[in-house]
């Protein structure tokens, strides 16, 4: 097996992040050696340390992996750190808590080897994986792992069943076309999403998670916290779950009001009236406000790398630019002025005494509707125009 003193020939790279692992970090890098080592890979192992206080340093020196120092915390930091730095054209990735077997490492390099750009490992029986007793936490094993490997099939269509397992291995030219962001634990579901989104070719090994070897501290992944970062990220790339879905329910229930409020209907013993326009009046602004937001997020998003291009939105900007929405706002205001003059004219009549609040307000609930979303509508053509401008 050849390191780095052949490093044009060097086709894996086995990286490792690294923070206090002393205990564990000699067996990984042993397992991965002799993994390279029997099935004649030439690879070299990078152990990218993000400032231990240990012994893990001298111990990956003692083993004879390169040792990279990343600075920027983070469990995403160091793997970018460490992938920076790597050589081959394949890279492997997997913690350094003798969880992952090192010695599975063949399985992945054969899958790259006949062309996917992302090989995933699998624990989960679902993907034909299987987990040693102690080796995952309950709530993990069957609440959030299920349940976001669920949600990245449905909503990003990627062909995984464990989301969240650490070892994986991927082509460093992939990597360098998705262009990851996230510093942090979110940094191994952002790659499984860009890769999805882009289309990237994705296979799934079936592998065995062991109980965590460590003895000096207790895992670095925290449930509640990392569960929630994980699903706010999930939020962020999918703004058709977090912003579209529920504002098309919000906007239709509100034109379902209108549709029974503005000509009077009984329906029953129900009456709908002006106070069943007040409401819908509600639900559409808070509707209207949740898709300009869904494309304020995308946007943001795609403008920033967390997402890769997508040519929905794109089309949709072709349509609806800064000028059209303009000339829509205008409309809108007019038409509300228009209904909200039609009331005070109504006031005029009764020489500005009292009203038939159930007649007048439906010229004054529609106009005010529509002359706030004109006004929403002016400001956030503007604000997305700003976001999406092109910039260095």
């Amino acid at each position: 097996m050849q390191f780095e003193q052949q490093t044009e020939a060097i086709e894996v790279s086995v990286v490792i992040p690294c923070l206090n692992e002393e205990n564990t970090l000699a067996s990984c890098i042993e397992k991965a050696r002799r993994a390279l080592r029997e099935h004649n890979i030439v690879g070299e192992i990078v152990v990218a340390d993000n400032g231990s206080t240990d012994l893990s340093r001298a111990v990956a020196e003692r083993e004879g992996a390169r040792v990279v120092m990343v600075k920027e915390p983070g469990y995403g930091s160091a793997l970018m750190g460490g992938i920076a730095a790597a050589s081959g054209r394949f890279v492997i990735i997997g913690d350094a808590d003798d969880s992952y077997d090192f010695l599975e490492i063949p399985g992945f390099v054969e899958k790259l080897r006949e062309g996917f750009d992302l090989v995933q490992g699998c624990r989960l029986p679902a993907g034909g994986g299987s987990i040693q007793p102690g080796a995952m936490p309950f709530l993990h094993r069957w609440v959030g792992n299920p349940f976001f490997s669920f949600l990245v099939r449905r909503w990003f269509h990627a062909p995984i069943n464990d989301v969240y397992c650490g070892l994986r291995g991927f082509t460093k030219a992939m990597y360098q076309r998705l262009d990851q962001r996230c510093t942090g634990m979110e940094f191994a579901t952002e790659m499984i999403i860009k890769a999805s989104l882009r289309g990237e070719k994705i296979a799934e090994v079936a592998i065995t998670l062991h109980p965590d070897r460590r003895t000096s501290h207790a895992p670095h992944l925290k449930t509640f916290r990392d569960g929630w970062r994980t699903f706010r990220y999930f939020l962020m790339c999918s703004p058709r779950w977090l912003f579209l879905v529920p504002s098309g329910a919000f906007i239709t229930f509100g034109l379902l009001g209108y549709l029974v409020a503005m000509p009077g209907l009984s329906i029953g013993h129900s009456n709908f009236d002006a106070h069943t326009l007040l409401f819908s009046s509600l639900a559409i602004l808070c509707g209207c406000q949740w898709i300009l937001f869904a494309i304020f997020a995308k946007t943001f998003a795609i403008t920033e790398g967390f997402l890769p291009p997508d040519r929905q939105l794109e089309r949709f900007f072709e349509i609806v630019n800064l000028e059209r929405g303009l000339v829509v706002a205008g409309l809108a205001v007019l038409a509300g002025s228009a209904l909200l003059l039609a009331a005070i004219w109504q006031w005029w009549l009764t020489g500005f005494g009292h009203l038939d609040y159930a007649y007048t307000m439906r010229f004054v609930v529609p106009g005010a509707t529509l002359v706030a979303l004109g006004f929403q509508t002016v400001f956030s053509s503007f604000f997305v125009s700003i976001l999406g401008m092109r910039r260095k």
